[in-house]
C-alpha cells in the first residue's frame, strides 16, 4: 500500500469498517471486463477468517458468472465526509474502505437459514428471524470466503 499512513492492517478494526457499510461490491469474471455488482451482505469473523454472506435469484447473469469462474473481489466503503479547503486541490474526502478476493460458492439448502439470520444481522438489532420456506425455496445464498483483505482510511476529526 503506497499511503502506509492511511493503512487498517488489524484485523479487527477492519471488521468493525465492514459493519459500518451496507453494501458490498463483488467483481466476477467476465467476457473481457469485469461485472461489478452492489450486493446486500453479512459477515462473519471467526478464527481470523472472515466470511461474507449473500443472497440472490437462482439464475442470472451473476449465478452463471460465478459457476464459471467462483474467484471475486470485493469492496466495501462508508463514512464519507467532504472536506473542503480555499483551492480545489485543498479538497479531501474522509473515508474508510475495505478491499479484497476470496472464493464464492453457493452453500447448500441446510445452510441457508444460518447464512441469511448472518446477513440479517447486519441491518437489525435482533438475532432471532423467521424464513418462509417458499422464499428459502426461492433464492440461493452465497458465502465468500475471503483469502486477501486490506483496509484504508482518512479521518480527519
Amino acid at each position: 500500500m503506497r499511503r502506509k499512513d492511511r493503512e487498517v492492517s488489524n484485523i479487527s478494526d477492519m471488521v468493525d469498517i465492514i459493519k459500518k457499510c451496507d453494501v458490498c461490491r463483488i467483481a466476477l469474471f467476465d467476457e473481457g471486463y469485469p461485472y461489478i455488482i452492489p450486493l446486500n451482505f453479512g459477515i462473519l469473523y471467526k478464527k481470523e477468517q472472515i466470511g461474507f454472506y449473500f443472497h440472490c435469484a437462482k439464475e442470472g447473469k451473476k449465478i452463471s458468472l460465478i459457476k464459471s469462474n467462483p474467484n471475486v473481489g470485493f469492496e466495501l466503503d462508508c463514512s464519507h465526509q467532504l472536506l473542503e479547503g480555499v483551492n480545489a486541490c485543498d479538497y479531501s474526502m474522509e473515508y474508510e474502505s475495505i478491499c479484497g478476493n476470496g472464493t464464492i460458492t453457493i452453500l447448500p439448502a441446510d445452510q441457508k437459514v444460518e447464512a441469511l439470520t448472518i446477513l440479517m444481522k447486519q441491518y437489525s438489532e435482533r438475532d432471532n428471524f423467521t424464513f418462509d420456506q417458499r422464499y428459502l425455496d426461492a433464492v440461493e445464498v452465497l458465502q465468500l470466503k475471503v483469502n486477501q483483505i486490506t483496509g484504508k482510511r482518512l479521518k480527519k476529526s
